[in-house]
């Protein structure tokens, strides 16, 4: 079984629906997978879920723009799917997040939205609902791809979260690869920042009795993607990574480094 989603808080909901799913094995054949040939064999479930952001696609934008995220969700999602052939919840998880960050319609790795100072900052989250294990890195700049990082705080260090200079150091410690500010850039990204210092410039203008100008911005600066995943074996794994918003000041933490552990109870 997959679906896919265009906002955040479908993230949570989804997660409660593969817990659901994977408990019931008495279920009917729609999400379900046959990992043998014989009759008897136990069906086994797996279910993924994922977002692609918590913005809206401005009702101008063309039908070729909205098909092209479309198709950029459902290359994501069939990335997860080998789950059906008995893959890992965490890989799946990993790994789908991973085409996201390197896809740059969206706000996470190539393609994050600029902070105040022009730069990116990313910020991103993964956690096994089982164990509850969990681990967090924010505000890298550096990193390709900061869910796989995130991965090898779980995994490799006895903390949950490295932050900045401290994560980026930690990444050095493990050899992931690393680029440029310059490889996170995209036009667009760009466009927004000027627009939202634009505004700031304009409110700072206004006195208490004139209206705050209408804008965009609010278009522009959300977008965190994520995955919940659940393998055959029961391992439930959800994730997310973000650019965080556009125009964000110094030191602001994203909400995918933090929400997690409430997400997903012991098993």
């Amino acid at each position: 079984m997959h679906f896919r989603f265009t906002h955040f808080m479908a993230l949570a909901v989804a997660s409660l629906l593969i817990m659901q799913c994977s408990s019931n094995n008495t279920s009917n054949s729609s999400g379900t997978s046959n990992t043998s040939s014989s009759e008897s064999t136990a069906k086994k479930e797996w279910a993924i879920a994922i977002h692609g952001g918590a913005g809206t696609i401005s009702k101008d934008k063309p039908d070729s723009v909205v098909q092209a995220y479309g198709q950029a969700l459902d290359e994501a999602l069939s990335i997860g799917e080998r789950l059906q052939q008995g893959g890992s919840a965490l890989d799946a998880v990993e790994q789908t997040i991973n085409a996201l960050e390197n896809n740059p319609k969206f706000n996470a790795g190539k393609g994050a939205v600029f902070t105040h100072d022009g730069e990116h900052e990313l910020d991103a989250a993964i956690m096994v609902g089982n164990s509850r294990d969990a681990g967090a890195v924010t505000g890298v700049k550096s990193v390709k791809n900061p869910i796989s990082l995130a991965r090898l705080v779980m995994e490799k260090s006895k903390h949950v979260m490295f932050a900045t200079g401290g994560a980026e150091q930690f990444a050095d410690e493990m050899g992931v690869e690393r680029v440029d500010q310059e490889y996170f850039y995209t036009e667009s990204r760009y466009e927004a920042l000027q627009r939202a210092l634009q505004q700031d410039d304009q409110s700072n203008n206004l006195n208490e009795n004139d209206e705050s100008p209408e804008t965009d911005l609010w278009k522009h600066q959300f977008g965190t993607v994520g995955c919940v995943a659940v393998d055959q074996n029961g391992q439930i794994v959800a994730g997310t990574s973000t650019g965080g918003m556009t125009n964000k000041m110094y030191g602001r933490v994203g909400c995918a480094t933090y929400w997690g552990r409430k997400l997903m109870p012991a098993m």
